[in-house]
């Protein structure tokens, strides 16, 4: 199993849910974070006129957890969902899933899911 962390634009989260859903990946966890990548922050206006650089964008941070064979397709749907080919777009994480556990069926791993 694998955990998928994909960092995206705050507007492309429900287009990139419904397309997770309708492949049949219905289980996620959303979070609303901040940071930068490569970009060196975008100026902005404050107040009495003055201008700052803002060095933080709003993202969302979208975590799945899939089988290992499932891993490449849901990857391949978030990025097909989110990319415009424009920086900023996000990143997209992987990293392997030792174990799963569903608290109210006592299922382990892959049958957790």
């Amino acid at each position: 199993m694998n955990r998928i962390d994909a960092i995206i634009k705050p507007e492309k989260l429900e287009s990139v849910i419904t397309a997770l859903t309708d492949a049949g990946f219905e289980g996620m966890t959303m979070s609303r974070c901040s940071g930068r990548g490569d970009n060196l922050g975008t100026a902005k206006k404050g107040g009495a006129g003055t201008t700052f650089i803002d060095y933080t964008a709003s993202k969302i941070k979208l975590e799945v957890v899939v089988r290992d064979e499932d891993t490449r397709k849901v990857i391949d749907l978030i990025r097909g969902t989110v990319n415009t080919g424009t920086p900023g777009d996000g990143r997209i994480f992987v990293t392997p899933v030792i174990m799963a556990v569903r608290i109210d069926t006592g299922e382990f791993d892959a049958a957790s899911l």
